[in-house]
């Protein structure tokens, strides 16, 4: 299941709006001789790209997958019928499948004489790798993470605006490893305007991952025909408009939104109670002035504030990464 795992990561924003799912054939001995995961929409799932791999090694051999197989015809078949039909002895699966039209494949295999083990590593999957797909399934949303680069102090920028860099490059490329896993990147018109970004995703060489987010600025101001958003490198939605909701009309596949704006854009979706988890890069710098990473006029009084608790930390370098979720107590 690690392996299985492990493939579905790669899957992440070229499935969506699928789910990201990982997939291992084992031969009768117990050796792998196959693995997959989820392609683009339209494409084979991953048990079927794990089976071609495998060929007839497959046969009397056992299935690893992180989703349930679905027991559904759509723009490809069922992958439990895939499964038969390639001789699969055993199925062991991690979360099941909560999508009603999709569902039923354990029962169906087991129906047809399949041995089926379910939850395997549930929690790790669950919580990991198809967190934003099982979110959206749940909430009707995509799953929003806000990103703040700051100082120890809060700010993101210095009183005369300047803000590169405020954290260091492991920092940096942390973030940017994180824009190429969702499906669209967000920002202010502000933002856009003032710092001109060009919201890919980069590697340290600076050539772009394979998978780019979908662009979106949100704000009633224009941008200029020289802005880099207008580029090649990945689509632009412009969404006119100061409210956090009308972006998901913008991008109604999406399973993963990420949160760059300035201290406006994110001030708003916070006061729209649509921030289910922050990542916050702190850098060892203390400015005393200059722009907060937040800007929420609704909050005037502690008993308003947004409450977050801690779920993770880390250092990147001189720089230290704090996961943030919303308090449920």
């Amino acid at each position: 299941m690690d392996l299985a795992i492990e493939a579905s990561v790669a899957a992440i924003g070229f499935s969506s709006p699928n789910p990201p799912v990982g997939a291992v054939i084992l031969d009768a001995a117990g050796t792998v001789v196959g693995v997959g995961h989820t392609q683009p929409p339209g494409g084979p799932h991953a048990e079927v790209v794990a089976l071609a791999q495998a060929g007839e090694a497959a046969r009397g051999g056992t299935a690893v997958v992180t989703l349930e197989p679905c027991d559904h015809t759509g723009r490809t078949g069922p992958c439990t019928q895939a499964l038969l039909d390639a001789g699969i002895a055993r199925v062991f699966y991690g979360v099941s499948d909560p999508n009603p039209e999709a569902a039923g494949g354990a029962d169906r295999l087991i129906a047809a004489g399949v041995p089926v083990v379910g939850g395997v590593f549930e929690a790790d999957i669950r919580w990991g790798v198809l967190r934003p797909w099982l979110f959206r399934r749940q909430h009707g949303r995509p799953l929003v993470t806000a990103k703040v680069a700051s100082t120890m102090d809060g700010r993101v920028a210095a009183p005369d605006r300047t803000s590169r860099w405020i954290t260091g490059p492991e920092a940096r490329l942390h973030a940017h490893a994180q824009r190429a896993r969702v499906d669209a990147i967000v920002v202010g018109t502000g933002t856009a305007l003032a710092d001109d970004p060009s919201l890919t995703a980069r590697r340290s060489d600076d050539t772009l991952h394979p998978h780019q987010p979908v662009r979106v600025v949100m704000g009633l101001r224009d941008l200029p025909p020289e802005a880099k958003l207008h580029d090649d490198s990945a689509p632009l939605v412009q969404v006119r408009s100061h409210r956090p909701e009308d972006v998901f009309a913008q991008v109604p596949d999406a399973l993963w939104v990420l949160v760059e704006g300035g201290p406006g854009v994110l001030g708003a979706f916070l006061s729209a109670g649509l921030v289910d988890e922050i990542h916050w890069y702190l850098a060892p710098t203390v400015l005393g002035d200059g722009i907060p990473a937040v800007a929420d006029g609704d909050v005037t009084t502690l008993t308003q504030a947004h409450r977050f608790r801690r779920e993770s930390f880390a250092a990147l370098g001189d720089d230290l990464l704090v996961t943030l979720v919303p308090r449920t107590d």
